[in-house]
């Protein structure tokens, strides 16, 4: 969805309803998905750089503010794609907006040894 401030990136929301008021006016509800960054605690050193995170944020904006349309798929699912397109991110964490906190609460990071890598 169009950002009202044009240097930004597009914000990411599921479309939960799409409704028409009595004037033709078309509304749809969203819910919205945060970035890291726009987070409690900001981007951390494991976030994806495609990574969102599904809020318990809900809005209604005007159909017209949609810019076009992206896949958010599961973590498993992204880490399976053989090419990641610009329209590709991945969700592994459900975020509550006014505290901060996740669902889960955490999840595995996985960091290569030195010792484990090889150089051929």
């Amino acid at each position: 969805m169009r950002s009202s401030e044009n240097e930004k990136a597009p914000y990411v929301a599921r479309v939960e309803t799409i409704e028409a008021d009595a004037k033709g006016n078309v509304k749809v509800r969203v819910r919205w998905y945060y970035r890291p960054e726009e987070s409690i605690g900001g981007r951390r050193q494991f976030h994806g750089i495609k990574e969102l995170f599904l809020s318990d944020h809900y809005d209604t904006q005007s159909v017209h503010t949609i810019e076009d349309k992206c896949i958010v798929h599961t973590f498993k699912n992204y880490t399976k794609l053989e090419d990641v397109g610009l329209e590709d991110y991945f969700c592994r964490f459900e975020y509550k907006a006014a505290t901060g906190g996740f669902t889960p609460d955490r999840v595995a990071v996985y960091v290569l040894h030195p010792s484990s890598l090889l150089i051929i």
